[in-house]
């Protein structure tokens, strides 16, 4: 059995809470943002699928990300 790389391992606690301390800090600050818009924009942004649109193509955009770089790895 080989040795486990520095590039396989898997992230630890720290890495965990920093990942996590910067969504949390990204989420409120998109807060934040949404409340200093004029109450029209809100109401776009509440009102509508807005947020489903940018989820759905987020996620589209990060799997194909992660597809394409585990494609990348296969090829020799």
């Amino acid at each position: 059995m080989a040795e486990p790389t520095p590039s396989d391992r898997q992230p630890g606690w720290r890495e965990v809470l920093i990942v996590s301390a910067c969504v949390v800090a990204v989420v409120l600050g998109l807060a934040v943002l949404t409340s200093l818009l004029p109450t029209q924009v809100q109401e776009v942004v509440f009102h509508t699928p807005l947020l489903i649109v940018v989820l759905i193509v987020g996620t589209g955009g990060w799997l194909w990300r992660v597809a394409r770089r585990q494609a990348g790895r296969r090829e020799p």
